[in-house]
């Protein structure tokens, strides 16, 4: 969403963007958290911009995960433990199963920071 809305940690994701394109780091996007940011686009300005959203989306050097039966576990697992949104628990999930850093703006994760690896922006 930062990237998107030109929000506070905006020039962070595009930097992070810019390594992965030159293949010097993985990004992944689980398709839970893709469904979100585009509902919530298409709830605030439409589906035409969700529209755009997602092929831009797809033009971006950013791994889009699919959700099987090890990730949904693990978000359950997660749900179970701690007061988070049920679709950030599959962000914590993927971070957590591909050993990666959670790039996140949300304070709703500060309560994951013993679990995930987080780069607060």
């Amino acid at each position: 969403m930062a990237y998107f809305q030109e929000e506070k940690g905006s020039s962070f994701v595009k930097s992070l963007l810019e390594k992965a394109s030159k293949e010097l780091c993985n990004l992944y996007f689980c398709v839970i958290n893709l469904g979100e940011v585009l509902y919530i686009i298409e709830k605030e300005k439409g589906l035409l911009s969700a529209q755009l959203a997602l092929s831009r989306i797809k033009e971006l050097p950013v791994k889009i995960i699919v959700v099987g039966e090890e990730i949904t576990l693990k978000a359950a697992h997660i749900k179970a433990n701690f007061p988070v949104s049920y679709a950030d628990c599959f962000a914590a999930a993927v971070s957590i199963i591909k050993n990666a850093t959670l790039v996140t703006g949300d304070p709703e994760f500060k309560t994951l920071e013993n679990l995930v690896n987080i780069s607060w922006i």
